[in-house]
């Protein structure tokens, strides 16, 4: 799979949301205009016309602006610094509810571990997460990782080019792992999976803090955010049927890409996802269960998310005989630790672990 040499790394800081988006569109305004061509091929593949995608894009952004006009600002920066339409920005933003509309093009696939240790009195809790990023092999070089400064919290770890946020963790120490679910509702109409996701790790002090914004948000989108501070862990169902709440058991958390609670499931676009999700979830929930020791560090995780031939693609390599659209890759994996406020990101599988360094993020105020 085809690498950048070095991947690009968009580092800003300041208060004003538009003086921030200007500083990210800035750094991405040579890379910008790819990953905006590689979208503008995927609609394009799902039946989606460039009008329909404009009309998507614009309505997105007048719903953003309408909950949280700082994130419609900052998109608005990042068009300006990039030297773009808004529009196009606004329709990276919301990608996954634009390929709602696609029966061709079906959305990516992840992996998330949380675990919840020590919560006995001999031993100190500890919080910590694992998530790889499946995604499409074509849109590879379309990513970087991110440290954005100067707002509410300060906020660390990966995105695409021109989109808010994605996977990280923000200097109050509140950590998100996100994957994507498939409702038959799914659509334009409320905030962008990332858009939120982005504001999530923007304002949340807490976890309870984080949830409360999800609940508080117009939602006709599906997806699930895993969020964890030093205190609590949480995974959600997010769907157009509501916002549905799961805890740990037995100090874990396993996410795939299928609802795990009634309501929404009832509703699933199963044909999307299974059997393949639910043989991932499978394949970690009995790794979990074989272990002599629940994993008792972030490094201890990477292991559950290795698999090989004949096993459940928790390790994603693309098949290129396969059309495109369907070429699915782990394109990167991600380690979160709420305590140090710290996310540590691979460019590559789980696989790779041993061979390649991991970018050390730390979103600790001034650090």
């Amino acid at each position: 799979m085809a690498r950048p040499a070095e991947r690009l790394h968009v580092a800003v800081a300041s208060s004003d949301p538009f003086a921030r988006g200007a500083a990210r569109g800035e750094q991405l305004r040579d890379a910008l205009p790819g990953g905006i061509a590689g979208y503008d091929r995927f609609f394009r593949l799902g039946g989606i016309s460039p009008r329909q995608v404009r009309e998507d894009a614009e309505r997105a952004l007048e719903t953003i602006d309408a909950f949280r006009p700082h994130a419609r600002a900052e998109i608005e920066g990042i068009a300006h610094g990039a030297g773009v339409d808004v529009w196009r920005v606004a329709a990276l933003n919301a990608r996954t509810e634009i390929l709602a509309r696609s029966a061709t093009v079906p959305p990516g696939e992840c992996s998330t571990i949380v675990r919840r240790t020590g919560t006995g009195e001999a031993t100190v809790p500890a919080t910590f997460g694992i998530q790889t990023w499946d995604w499409h092999v074509e849109l590879n070089p379309f990513w970087h990782t991110l440290e954005s400064r100067g707002g509410t919290h300060d906020v660390v770890g990966l995105t695409e080019h021109g989109i808010l946020g994605k996977i990280g963790v923000n200097s109050a120490g509140v950590a998100l792992h996100f994957n994507i679910l498939g409702h038959r509702r799914d659509g334009i109409g409320g905030i962008p999976m990332h858009v939120l996701a982005a504001l999530v790790l923007e304002e949340a002090g807490s976890v309870a803090e984080a949830v409360e914004i999800v609940r508080g948000a117009p939602i006709a989108s599906s997806g699930s955010f895993a969020l964890f501070d030093t205190t609590e862990a949480v995974l959600l169902d997010i769907s157009p049927e509501g916002v549905f709440a799961m805890t740990p058991d037995h100090g874990t958390l396993v996410r795939t890409n299928h609802f795990l609670t009634p309501v929404p499931a009832a509703n699933e676009k199963s044909w999307l996802y299974q059997p393949d999700s639910g043989e991932r979830f499978a394949l970690i929930q009995k790794r979990l269960a074989e272990t002599g020791e629940l994993p008792g560090s972030a490094d201890e995780l990477v292991g559950f998310l290795m698999s090989g031939e004949g096993e459940a693609a928790l390790t994603c390599i693309p098949d290129m005989n396969l059309p495109e659209g369907q070429r699915w890759a782990s394109l990167a994996t991600v380690l979160l630790e709420p305590a140090t406020s710290t996310a540590r990101i691979l460019d590559g599988t789980p696989v790779d672990a041993g061979s390649r360094p991991w970018k050390v993020l730390a979103a600790r105020q001034g650090a």
